[in-house]
């Protein structure tokens, strides 16, 4: 099945398949787009797949512009900067166009183009998102070029302050795109340690959301069948990128990896979200790296589940055969055994665990966490 091409309405319009960006233009045209504004990260900027885009976009008519000032770990002065560029060149909606920091950005962009506050106003903390200005919002249709983060079929995107060095979750509804393009011939190109770490961070989208202990069945059951399409395929995209069912497979793993985690993250992405912030380390390689030590953490949370899902996978032996493949997986990826091994020194443990404990996603861990456990378990990553 080397040609996989799907429509889907869940829980976005979603067309997933190779050369599928030639719908750019309609599907923008499809939510009233007469100008929109692509926007993306400073390494996607220059290369041929944003030009082959802008080419679709002005030959319809609906102009060429392009916003590109945007940090590995976007934060609030990209943001302002975006938005200003939006407002300047008069656009209409936005196409976010790249990996996790692209898409982020472009959606928060479409958001913040029409509202007075401050964006930290909008953070995913109970009913906060109802304080926007709704009529503001311009629509948005997202272009993953990564396999991993799954924001292109999120309601939030993750801002880092650039003050505090603290990543901030921005929620609201109308964050989710109102088309999805999701064509693997545009992630061909993915150097191999980034099909690594997206790959892996969709993964922990899976395992986390699966983990988690709210109730939530269908995000269970799609957690689950995203860690087999992982286990299947991001492999084989490593090995040889211009794998087309392989990285459309992948493109599908991530999507379901975020439709998942509403049920809830961990640890996994607790411990993550600061060591990115403070050392603007690559996300989905920081989650591969902790991975390990937080199920070691989890272990009698998890480990009847953790069972129940390697049989589903086919991997014989329990949770031990489950942790066995998660280290092999990762040392077929080339990810650094340690933080140490990603050049990170244990000398801000205090910080980060402090940092870790207030992050959203420690709600969803199955073991509490606290700031010694969690100072325990930086350790144990180093």
């Amino acid at each position: 099945m080397s040609n996989i091409s799907a429509n889907w309405s869940y829980p976005n319009a979603f067309k997933l398949g190779r050369g599928r960006i030639k719908e750019l233009a309609d599907a923008c045209k499809s939510l009233g787009m007469k100008k929109p504004l692509l926007v993306t990260d400073r390494g996607l900027a220059s290369m041929a797949i944003t030009k082959t885009a802008l080419d679709i976009l002005e030959d319809a008519g609906l102009g060429r512009a392009i916003f590109a000032d945007v940090d590995p770990n976007p934060n609030e002065k990209n943001l302002d900067a975006g938005v200003k560029a939006f407002k300047d060149g008069g656009h209409d909606g936005v196409v976010a166009f790249g990996g996790g920091s692209g898409l982020d950005l472009g959606k928060c962009v479409a958001f913040m183009a029409g509202q007075t506050r401050p964006v930290w106003d909008f953070e995913d903390i109970g009913d906060w998102w109802t304080r926007a200005n709704l009529e503001g919002i311009a629509p948005i249709v997202a272009v993953p070029t990564t396999a991993g983060t799954g924001s292109e079929v999120g309601r939030a995107s993750v801002i880092t302050n650039s003050a505090t060095h603290v990543k901030k979750i921005i929620f609201h509804p109308k964050f989710l795109p109102g088309v999805v393009i999701a064509d693997p011939e545009l992630t061909v190109g993915m150097p191999k340690v980034i099909t690594a770490g997206t790959g892996m961070d969709a993964f922990a989208h899976c395992l986390e959301a699966y983990s988690s202990p709210f109730y939530h069945p269908m995000s269970a059951g799609i957690a689950l069948e995203g860690m087999r399409l992982v286990k299947e395929f991001l492999p084989r995209a490593y090995r040889e990128g211009t794998d087309l069912e392989a990285r459309a497979n992948m493109m599908s793993a991530a999507a379901m990896g975020a439709v998942a985690f509403q049920k809830g993250l961990g640890a996994i992405h607790a411990l993550s979200h600061p060591i990115g912030a403070v050392y603007n380390t690559h996300h989905g390689m920081t989650n591969a790296v902790v991975m390990p030590a937080v199920l070691r953490f989890n272990r009698k949370a998890i480990e009847e589940k953790i069972a129940r899902a390697a049989a589903y996978l086919g991997i014989a032996g329990g949770f031990d055969g489950f942790y066995d493949y998660v280290l092999q997986l990762r040392a077929e990826l080339g990810v650094p055994e340690s933080l140490s091994a990603m050049g990170i020194a244990p000398d801000r443990i205090d910080e980060l665990s402090a940092m870790a404990i207030e992050d959203p996603s420690a709600g969803g861990n199955p073991v509490p966490m606290t700031l010694e456990n969690t100072k325990a378990l930086f350790r144990d990553c180093f």
